[in-house]
């Protein structure tokens, strides 16, 4: 499962989340793995059983979220897991999707799969937060980011000041930015600061965040 996670972790799936799933064989090998990429791409489990073709047939497959049982941008992931003819599916965490939401568990055990739930849970949290968050509230999941003195100062007066972290500080802010949808600033910062609002470097340079700017009416 932990494989799964890591390869998940890669890839910037938002607004679908982030899977990971890998076939393994009784004896431990690992026979196929895959991702998912993003809207219309295929499904985490999908790619993994692609890739280990006909040697899917009475393995245990691996998967950070539970297994769609609807036609979305893709068919099914538990048809492909059946037609594959997976023994046993081991699942993170369920789906809170209410297009899945434990449906596809159910369709995976009354079709004769053994499917084992909650492994390596917090872990799988923890890989999308933002997704689970949305599902759980309809909300967006914001992370405030702030630099701030210990005398409770964000920046002088004047305007004279610069940066007031360190630049281990500033590339956790980056490695931050890389795992974001968007930042958002507002029209006053943006004035006075010009931020870039982007990655410069950290986890991943392939996705940059959407800049977003608030501006009141005047």
């Amino acid at each position: 499962m932990q494989q799964a996670i890591k390869l998940a972790a890669g890839h910037h799936t938002h607004p679908n989340p982030r899977v990971g799933a890998v076939v393994v064989s009784d004896d431990g090998q690992v026979l196929g793995e895959g991702a998912h990429k993003g809207v219309g791409h295929d499904h985490a489990e999908v790619v993994a059983l692609r890739a280990a073709g006909g040697t899917a047939r009475g393995a245990t497959l691996y998967v950070t979220l539970e297994p769609c049982a609807h036609h979305g941008h893709t068919p099914p992931c538990t048809d492909a897991i059946l037609a594959a003819g997976i023994s046993t599916v081991v699942v993170a965490v369920q789906d809170p999707d209410e297009r899945v939401a434990g449906s596809g568990i159910y369709l995976l055990k009354q079709s004769g799969v053994n499917v084992e739930v909650d492994v390596e849970t917090d872990a799988a949290l923890d890989l999308d937060r933002a997704y689970f968050y949305y599902q759980e509230t309809g909300k967006p999941l914001v992370t405030l980011k702030m630099a701030m003195t210990l005398d409770g100062s964000i920046a002088a007066l004047d305007g004279s000041s610069k940066w007031i972290t360190s630049e281990d500080a500033r590339a956790d802010v980056h490695r931050l930015r890389s795992r974001m949808d968007a930042v958002v600033v507002g029209a006053g910062t943006l004035r006075a600061d010009d931020p870039l609002l982007d990655v410069r470097h950290g986890e991943s340079l392939t996705h940059q965040p959407r800049p977003v700017v608030i501006a009141g009416k005047k």
